[in-house]
């Protein structure tokens, strides 16, 4: 995949809601979109294949396991991205509580960050670790 600029829409928006260094927020924003979701939309959802992962912007969404609420993400959230690391399926849902804006990664983009920084997937696993060892599941 060629690498595309990064979209300045994006850049600006992860500066505003992550802390992200610089150079993976221009990684970011050079294969990710833009995206809207309504409330109550259901995102991810829970023993299906990994096809994207998302970065939240604005909005307020629902981590279900088994359709129980276990975790609120909010701006900065990162959602999806364990299964597309470890290959598996999604191990819970993930539902639109307020209408959210996202950017949002496909397969290939993700595989195509974890190109440019190796290191990402093992960074990404530990966070998925930590959520684990929380009361919240993981968002994948």
């Amino acid at each position: 995949m060629a690498r595309r600029k990064p979209d300045p829409q994006i850049v600006a928006a992860l500066r505003r809601v992550t802390d992200l260094d610089r150079d993976a927020i221009d990684d970011i924003a050079a294969v990710g979109v833009i995206v809207t979701i309504p409330a109550r939309w259901s995102v991810i959802h829970e023993q299906t294949p990994a096809d994207r992962a998302y970065v939240l912007l604005e909005g307020e969404a629902e981590v279900r396991k088994s359709k129980v609420a276990v975790a609120t993400l909010g701006p900065g959230d990162v959602f999806g991205e364990i299964a597309l690391v470890d290959g598996r399926l999604r191990s819970a849902s993930v539902v639109a509580v307020t209408p959210l804006t996202a950017v949002h990664l496909t397969d290939e983009a993700f595989a195509e960050l974890l190109v440019r920084d190796p290191s990402l997937g093992e960074k990404l696993r530990e966070v998925a670790r930590s959520r684990q060892g929380d009361a919240a599941a993981p968002t994948d």
